[in-house]
């Protein structure tokens, strides 16, 4: 048994008790896949990230993202709580407030912005429309009967857009339907989004992921999902916001209350960050 330095953080979140927590273990060299897997599932947070020495030219620091039933490619609250721990803790220096991040998705620019606070920004991988997926019809959304599609950054996330903001607020999913739907298209979860234009946000978004692939029935801040949805918008030439800049919101349901800050350049490129807040720096023996 080894003894561990150990993070907690809440993601996309402007004070202790928001957003989307995360595990973060910062000494995992000698840790193998399955005893990753395993941490993670014991703590059965929606994500753990493993700090691990960097394998590629160009990266200023390497991780792996499990959650309590995978482990994915990329994730966005683990990515941005990633980079947020390499600025604040010094585990690389920025140069000219960049970083590198490497993942399983590959190399990630990452923007570190400010002074206690850091502000993050990193780059998600560009998503795509899944080739040879079919729109479908959301299976346990209820009232919701808009069309899904799927797209994928690294996880794959089936986004449908809703009628409302009240649609999505109310919204009572039946969990055993979404966990058979994702199951069978190998899908890491949907989510739901609708415009709700207000000073603080201009989209609200919820993310169901039940199945397999997470083990999460809502995940309470999700940054994939929300740069798959601008990136879906964008391509539709329907961002909202000013200059291809919005918030999302997120977590409301659940106590949580998240703020996704997302900017597509010029490129089309899509750009996720957020406020991040520590809760806990102790040990873990595993």
């Amino acid at each position: 048994m080894a003894t561990r330095r150990y993070l907690q953080l809440d993601v996309f979140a402007e004070r202790p008790g928001a957003g989307n927590p995360l595990g973060v273990v910062l000494d995992a060299t000698d840790m193998d896949t399955s005893s990753m897997q395993a941490l993670a599932a014991w703590l059965n947070l929606s994500e753990t990230i493993f700090f691990l020495p960097v394998s590629e030219a160009g990266a200023d620091y390497r991780i792996r993202i499990f959650t309590p039933g995978s482990e994915l490619p990329f994730a966005g609250h683990p990515s941005v709580g990633a980079a947020w721990t390499v600025a604040t803790h010094g585990l690389a220096a920025p140069r000219d407030g960049r970083l590198v991040q490497q993942c399983q998705a590959g190399l990630l620019p990452v923007r570190v912005r400010g002074e206690a606070p850091v502000r993050i920004e990193l780059r998600s991988p560009r998503g795509r429309p899944v080739e040879n997926a079919p729109p479908m019809a959301p299976a346990g959304l209820g009232a919701i009967d808009r069309t899904a599609v799927l797209w994928n950054n690294g996880p794959s996330w089936w986004l449908v857009e809703a009628a409302s903001a009240e649609q999505v607020r109310q919204l009572q999913p039946d969990f055993a339907a979404i966990t058979a739907w994702t199951n069978a298209t190998a899908a890491t979860g949907v989510a739901v989004f609708a415009r709700e234009p207000s000073p603080a946000h201009d989209l609200v978004v919820r993310a169901f992921c039940p199945g397999d692939a997470v083990g999460v029935p809502e995940d309470p801040v999700t940054g994939s999902a929300n740069a798959l949805v601008a990136a879906f918008l964008h391509r539709d030439g329907r961002l909202p916001g000013r200059n291809g800049e919005y918030v999302a919101s997120q977590g409301r349901e659940l106590g949580r209350d998240g703020r996704v800050a997302l900017r597509v350049d010029a490129d089309g490129e899509v750009w996720i960050g957020g406020q991040v807040q520590q809760i806990i720096d102790g040990r873990i023996d595993w």
